[in-house]
């Protein structure tokens, strides 16, 4: 049935109970609005997940607005149940007033949505779509459409009570579906309850509820400049945030980096925020030279970390750097000339060594992490420390190679990160 107000939170609530496993994986949480929204916020609030909406319009009969015929989304997708077209005689000319119609009104949600809220990053993660109820398949198929569209690797649909048909027909488009209450009779108790209709979630109860969601954890594809070239990067900032880690990756990497996003998901939990971001344009990685570009990978880390420090979210928190390969010597050359007090480093198989005489001038508390069997680099490393006046420590992952691709490995590496920077960062946050 439709549901509403504190029946909304409690049936969010319970649901969040079946979709606790994906706690430890890289989540978002997108409702459908308006209804699923207060359902979505409980879910995200649960798993600790950002939130965001994907915003879906029905299609329905112009003769009988309770049969559903197709659904169009965001990003120009649409989904026609070709089935119910024939069967009803629908004519083209009649789908496609109706979908004028419902574009139409899609696209004046979408950006009164958009002008306070930017979506949040889909790529690498996974979508988990709830909305109040699952009647309808074709929404459904629209919203898991969307989120593959924006990279989401893995599809959850999920809702309180639903249809089991509907259920069973989104088998081929979603991961997983869950929905605790699904009866085979749902669907005809749902055209009942359409007599006596219950107030729907406003656009205004949406936005406040992203509000909320929002100044618990921040989490946003972000932009800023960096001389006369524009990079790309996700920011996310966790409630009451203790410090903030700004990453510089290695050659052949970028802000989707999946070694990189797990350590921040880590430093995330932590009570840290965190600036993915390309050092590189695509255009300059294909020359291979700017890859070793250390001066000027440092000096886009020392523009990236002006424009974190300006931000309100950041302002007045202790920052640090991770750096892995080649990135590691761009985070210690930006740590030893940066214009703003960078209180610790972090190098993932990093080649620190490429900071050169730049590595006696650092004096942010430096963690050199290096595994046991990338003896080169392990031996770079040994004399990157030797140049340091600063206070430098290196920990070794037994068995672990350059990439930290064993089983395990990484863990340790986020591990001893976290550990870092709540030694080193948190003595200096101040009270927020």
């Amino acid at each position: 049935m439709q549901l509403s107000g504190d029946h909304l939170t409690h049936t969010g609530r319970r649901l969040a109970e079946y979709l606790a496993p994906l706690r430890s994986a890289d989540v978002v949480v997108l409702g459908v609005p308006r209804d699923g929204v207060p359902v979505a916020f409980e879910v995200a609030e649960a798993l600790g997940a950002p939130l965001d909406v994907l915003v879906v319009r029905s299609l329905t009969l112009p003769f009988d607005p309770e049969v559903t015929f197709g659904a169009v989304a965001e990003d120009g997708i649409g989904v026609v149940n070709d089935r119910v077209a024939q069967q009803t005689a629908l004519s083209a000319e009649q789908i496609a007033e109706v979908e004028h119609a419902q574009r139409a009104d899609l696209e004046r949600q979408a950006q009164l949505y958009r002008r306070v809220h930017e979506r949040v990053p889909l790529f690498d993660r996974v979508a988990v779509i709830v909305d109040d109820e699952l009647v309808s398949v074709a929404p459904a198929i629209a919203a898991c459409r969307l989120a593959r569209s924006r990279g989401a690797t893995r599809v959850v649909v999920a809702a309180p009570a639903g249809s089991a048909q509907a259920i069973e027909a989104l088998r081929g488009y979603a991961d997983e579906v869950v929905c605790p209450d699904a009866s085979p009779f749902y669907f005809y108790a749902k055209v009942e309850e359409t007599r006596h209709q219950r107030p729907h979630t406003s656009d205004d109860e949406v936005i406040a509820l992203l509000d909320r969601s929002r100044r618990t954890c921040l989490d946003a594809a972000v932009q800023f400049t960096s001389g006369l070239v524009e990079l790309q990067g996700y920011l996310t900032v966790p409630h009451h945030a203790r410090g903030a880690v700004i990453f510089a990756h290695g050659s052949g990497s970028s802000r989707h980096s999946l070694r990189n996003r797990y350590v921040a998901k880590v430093l995330n939990e932590a009570g840290f925020a965190t600036l993915l971001f390309d050092l590189l344009t695509p255009a300059e990685e294909a020359d291979r030279a700017n890859v070793f570009d250390i001066e000027m990978l440092a000096r886009r880390l020392n523009d990236a970390t002006v424009w974190l420090t300006g931000r309100p979210e950041i302002a007045g928190l202790p920052l640090g750097y991770f750096g892995a390969s080649t990135g590691a010597g761009a985070a210690l050359r930006a740590a030893a000339d940066s214009p703003v007090d960078i209180k610790a480093v972090v190098s993932r198989g990093g080649r620190p060594d490429l900071a050169g005489a730049k590595l006696a001038d650092v004096t942010a508390a430096t963690l050199l992490i290096v595994g046991g069997r990338d003896e080169m680099v392990l031996e770079l490393n040994s004399r990157a420390r030797e140049a340091m006046s600063a206070e430098c420590a290196i920990a070794v992952v037994p068995g672990a190679t350059h990439l930290f691709e064993e089983p395990g490995t990484l863990e340790q590496v986020a591990r001893l990160a976290r550990d870092w920077f709540l030694e080193k960062l948190a003595l200096h946050a101040a009270p927020r």
